[in-house]
């Protein structure tokens, strides 16, 4: 099927040109912070009926996380994925403007913003990683949808009826692979730790949740790294199917059950 025809510039204000991907990252953190407010004002969802959190800590807490993610997924990127090039012109470091954000690298980031904050405001941090765990789905599903609508990022060649031909991938018909990702690692992921959040009662026990959408975070990548195209510049680095995505999604497995699994330790021991 051909490739939607939609501009990559959402709208423009005189000079300025306001691109889906930047919508994309306000409604994701947008929607997020509104998502939390509604967790955090449940003080039954919480150890001891009380939150730690205030809606306060929420507000203050939207810049720190735009700062560690902005900052981890770029250079992020730059040390997974375009070391070379920078090797060879640093200044591409900073040249946000020719795209490049790594996932991992923006959820390292988050993850300092996050314990760099709960521990300058007292909380808990396994519970402040809980909490935005449950929101960060928003921001994965709006990004792919964005990624689509750029048209990149795209997956391999495939022979399947949704198959798409992207302007930048040449004449084949490719796996929309930015759109698996979108239901897999935004709306699943965000259904499954809703569930664990409003009926499982999970944030109960510090850390579960974190865990479980690292776990399952990295599942939905490893399955969609097998449709999507390798970056250009890395390719496959073994046995003709391994990619940079699953590499760096492998850890966040065992790091995912661990913290579950931890969990559940803790709460059952004496």
């Amino acid at each position: 099927m051909p490739f939607p025809d939609i501009d990559p510039v959402a709208f423009s204000l005189g000079p300025l040109a306001v691109h889906w991907y930047g919508l994309a990252y306000v409604a994701g953190i947008v929607c997020g912070w509104l998502y939390a407010r509604q967790i955090v004002k449940q003080d039954s969802l919480w150890p001891g009926n009380r939150s730690p959190i205030t809606l306060a800590h929420l507000d203050d807490f939207l810049v720190w996380v735009a700062i560690g993610i902005v900052l981890g997924g770029r250079l992020g990127y730059v040390l997974f994925y375009d070391f070379a090039a920078v090797s060879q012109n640093p200044v591409r470091a900073i040249e946000i403007w020719n795209g490049g954000m790594s996932f991992h690298g923006g959820f390292i980031g988050a993850v300092t913003a996050i314990i760099l904050f709960a521990r300058r405001n007292g909380i808990p941090v396994l519970s402040m990683l809980d909490i935005i765990a449950a929101v960060v789905p928003f921001g994965l599903l709006f990004g792919r949808i964005a990624n689509f609508i750029n048209g990149e990022l795209w997956g391999r060649i495939a022979e399947v009826p949704w198959a798409v031909v992207f302007p930048t991938g040449g004449p084949f018909a490719r796996h929309p692979s930015q759109l698996y990702e979108a239901a897999l690692e935004g709306l699943l992921l965000l259904v499954a730790l809703g569930a664990l959040v409003f009926l499982a009662k999970a944030l109960k026990r510090p850390g579960f949740v974190s865990g479980a959408f690292v776990f399952g975070y990295a599942l939905s990548r490893i399955f969609v790294e097998f449709f999507r195209e390798p970056d250009a510049q890395l390719g496959y680095l073994a046995f003709g199917w391994l990619t940079m995505g699953m590499l760096l999604s492998l850890p966040m497995v065992g790091l995912g059950l661990w913290l579950m699994l931890r969990t559940r330790v803790s709460t059952t021991s004496p």
